[in-house]
């Protein structure tokens, strides 16, 4: 006979003494249990005691968290929180240098523990570390580990950073600025100033007096603390008000910080982790949102010197290096010109630019083009003006819509992606990495145009291939321009045919009467077929990253569906996981039965508080919760879309309710084509291999046998 479902086997240590086995009842209030544990070991005063996991983060169990507890965990007898943040704040504060050492140690590691930090930070705990470091009078071990628990205890968001003392920032600025510093005492210093910056806008200012981007670019050569500077940077580029944008980006260029990154940094002797490739991203994105005042710039059409910038279009494409006749030629003439350099309005091309975005964005690019690669402009202009009228591709024209592409492409004007790697090493190779982007682009764009022999007719076609050639090229992740201009030559208009017509294969549907009849007999079996593959993928768990965390090392966390599917299981990792993790590693669980409802994006109680910086576009896509008695909840933020679409389907599914992602769509259309397919061929005993067709854009997680017949 099973044991009651609240009864609990648990083994509890405590130092010096055998382990006691207990059957804990989880109906009984957890002072009674170590009350009971005490007097098996005679000891006396149990309200100065708790308990505590013995293995991995060792945090406290308290009555909200005790239901977590399961069968064969070893727990701890520890004396309470409380009791032990008075300890240690006593100890830190005694005169033994050895006794407070040890102190600290232990500070450092106990703060991340949610109960614990609580207690401390209560006992005015926060105020004495911070005055340990003002003092200067400590030093390596010591101080490391000050800042350490500091950090920790600060990143629970029990108190705000507001209250944070001005000689405080001083000191820790002090820290990031002296030549010989020990790297885990700069570590954190960086790590603490990041944080001031991104949670409190008073704070930016006052960190922004004491740290330079020099200083900060300085320490971009030592490899330990490389991400911490590029984080630090980041932060008070992304904090800088509209008007000091420009200022720090162009104090970034003088201090040369794009070859260093890349000298030191991308083309490392290390490989990049995580953290730093998020903010190599966050940095390209920060980057190229300093387009978005131009893009967003209306042209005005009577500005002299905006109209300039069109007569020198004009002048380089038709009258080389020198203009004798000048603005002495008829207006004919000009119209001409301008219809030849293909702009839609032929009398007064600046209305071309009126439009936002791309606005004047697009007028920049095209002097670049024009002055920096003066023999590719002009081919581009003549070539074209020489064809018919109806095969010449207008120039103007298609520089503006290009911008435009890019724009949307690259995501210029949005904010950073919280868990987003994606940053491309090639934008790190050169000064006016987007301007030359740009000039590789129209070249391409003029190329393309030939080998489709388009018309004007054709304009939304070719700038269609144009974008998906420009992405596939892109998700290759060329390591410089060059290098994208070969991917590129390899992705041209007969190639891109035929891997559209690929994919158009594996994904292939038929539209008459009775196959239609067909699909609409056999949808039922194939969406519970779905159904259970997205439960089996459940079960088999994955990882997230821990949204939030602004710290250098790489938070993580796995969930995992029990194979009954009744709970769900799971806990911190320290790292990302390289395949399954037992479910004896994931300290925490939900009765499915407990769970009221699912639900996404702007409704997650996660994406209702976060920053401005995580409430973009891509985090709310990927955001669900799961919404449990009494009033918990369970916030994720799935790592792709896939992921995304599996996990919300596969746990409305647990909860009896209908999926409607995009991605099960399209496993569903697939899956019905291929049994369509095989039925009309009248074949039976068909195994379907374990990696059919793939879903588009998304890997395949199908591994099952089907018997059609």
């Amino acid at each position: 006979m099973p044991p009651p479902a609240d009864i609990v086997k648990v083994a509890i240590e405590w130092p010096g003494a055998n382990a006691q086995l207990i059957e804990m009842d989880q109906k009984r209030p957890l002072s009674s249990i170590i009350r009971e544990v005490c007097d098996g070991w005679s000891l006396s005063g149990s309200e100065q005691f708790a308990l505590r996991y013995a293995d991995g983060p060792q945090l406290y169990i308290t009555e909200q968290s005790r239901g977590e507890i399961k069968n064969g965990t070893i727990l701890r007898l520890a004396i309470s929180p409380a009791r032990a943040a008075r300890q240690l704040l006593e100890r830190i504060q005694s005169h033994g240098i050895d006794a407070r050492l040890e102190a600290l140690k232990e500070l450092a590691k106990l703060s991340a523990d949610p109960t614990f930090a609580t207690e401390f930070i209560n006992m005015e705990g926060i105020g004495t570390l911070a005055r340990l470091a003002e003092s200067g009078t400590h030093f390596g071990e010591m101080l490391a580990f000050t800042l350490t628990a500091f950090l920790e205890l600060m990143d629970h968001g029990i108190v705000s950073w507001d209250l944070i003392s001005l000689s405080f920032i001083k000191q820790i600025a002090a820290y990031v600025n002296q030549p010989m510093v020990d790297v885990s005492i700069l570590q954190r210093s960086l790590a603490i100033l990041e944080s001031m910056v991104l949670n409190s806008h008073s704070l930016y200012h006052r960190v922004a007096q004491e740290i330079t981007v020099g200083q900060l670019i300085g320490h971009l050569s030592n490899q330990e603390i490389q991400t911490y500077a590029i984080a630090l940077i980041n932060a008070l580029f992304l904090k800088a008000p509209e008007d000091r944008r420009q200022e720090m980006a162009s104090t970034l260029a003088q201090k040369h910080l794009r070859s260093i990154i890349l000298n030191h940094v991308i083309r490392g002797n290390r490989p990049i982790k995580a953290e730093m490739a998020h903010q190599l991203y966050v940095l390209q994105v920060l980057t190229f949102n300093l387009l978005e005042e131009r893009m967003m710039t209306k042209m005005d059409p009577n500005d002299q010197a905006q109209r300039d910038i069109i007569f020198e279009l004009r002048r380089i494409a038709f009258d080389g290096d020198n203009d004798p006749t000048g603005t002495e030629k008829r207006k004919a003439m000009y119209t001409k010109d301008y219809k030849m350099l293909g702009f839609t309005n032929h009398v007064n091309p600046a209305m071309d630019f009126t439009q936002t975005p791309p606005g004047m964005l697009a007028l920049d690019n095209m002097l670049y083009l024009a002055k920096v690669h003066q023999d590719t402009y002009i081919r581009i202009v003549l070539e074209n003006s020489s064809r018919e009228d109806k095969h010449e591709c207008p120039f103007g024209r298609c520089a503006i819509e290009l911008t435009r592409m890019l724009c949307e492409i690259l995501q210029v004007g949005e904010l950073p992606n919280e868990g987003c790697n994606d940053y491309h090493p090639m934008f790190f190779t050169h000064d006016r990495a987007w301007e030359e982007f740009f000039c590789v682009c129209i070249q391409l764009l003029n190329k393309t145009w030939k080998e489709m022999r388009a018309t004007a007719e054709d304009f939304n076609k070719v700038m269609q291939v144009v974008r998906e050639q420009i992405t596939r090229a892109l998700a290759m992740k060329p390591s410089s321009l060059d290098q994208l201009k070969n991917k590129l030559r390899g992705l041209n208009y007969s190639e891109i045919l035929r891997l559209r017509q690929s994919e158009r294969m594996s994904q292939d549907d038929f539209q008459s009467p009775p196959i239609i009849e067909l699909r609409e007999r056999i949808q039922p079996e194939i969406l519970e077929l779905i159904k259970q593959q997205r439960l089996n993928r459940l079960c088999e768990g994955s990882c997230f990253r821990k949204l939030g965390n602004r710290r250098r090392q790489e938070k993580f966390w796995f969930c995992r569906l029990s194979l009954n599917h009744k709970v769900l299981h799971y806990g911190d990792l320290d790292e990302s996981p390289q395949g399954e993790v037992p479910f004896e590693l994931l300290s925490d669980k939900i009765p499915v039965s407990d769970i009221k409802s699912v639900v996404t994006g702007k409704d997650c109680p996660h994406m209702k508080e976060k920053s401005a910086l995580k409430q973009n576009k891509e985090v709310l896509e990927l955001a669900f919760s799961v919404l449990y008695d009494p009033d918990e909840t369970l916030n994720f933020v799935a790592p792709n879309k896939y992921e995304y679409c599996i996990w919300t389907d596969g746990l409305c599914a647990l909860l009896g309710r209908e999926m409607g992602s995009d991605l099960t769509r399209s496993d569903l259309d697939t899956l019905i084509s291929m049994e369509m397919k095989l039925r009309l061929l009248d074949l039976e005993n068909i195994t379907i291999p374990e990696a059919p067709p793939p879903v588009p854009k998304e890997p395949s997680s199908y591994n099952f046998t089907y018997n059609y017949s």
